[in-house]
């Protein structure tokens, strides 16, 4: 996949908004973004990979991380599967700052 403007291979634009792939790893111990892996942001969730509960974890903590309505988020690929590409309706500046504070903490 084709780097953005800013070198994060995991964000690209997609439409007015972003689209970011994850790396998921539900059942954690704590939830939070965990840095970059092969092309994607890795991020941990307490919930269980059970009847969709990770998938909701996913969308309500990258909608409160990201400041944004719960509507705004949505996993696009992936639902079953670790490797999941999330639509959100903001910006991808936006969604670059956030990453920029995540993976700096996280480093």
């Amino acid at each position: 996949m084709a780097k953005d403007a800013a070198g994060r291979a995991c964000l690209t634009a997609h439409g007015d908004g972003s689209l970011l792939l994850l790396a998921v790893q539900p059942g954690a111990r704590r939830t939070g973004a965990d840095g970059l892996h092969d092309g994607a942001l890795r991020l941990k969730l307490v919930a269980p990979p059970v009847e969709g509960k990770a998938n909701q974890a996913l969308v309500a903590w990258l909608a409160g991380e990201l400041g944004c309505a719960r509507r705004a988020v949505r996993v696009a690929r992936g639902t079953t599967s670790r490797r999941k590409a999330v639509e959100i309706d903001l910006p991808p500046a936006e969604v670059e700052r956030w990453l920029d504070r995540v993976l700096g903490a996280t480093a």
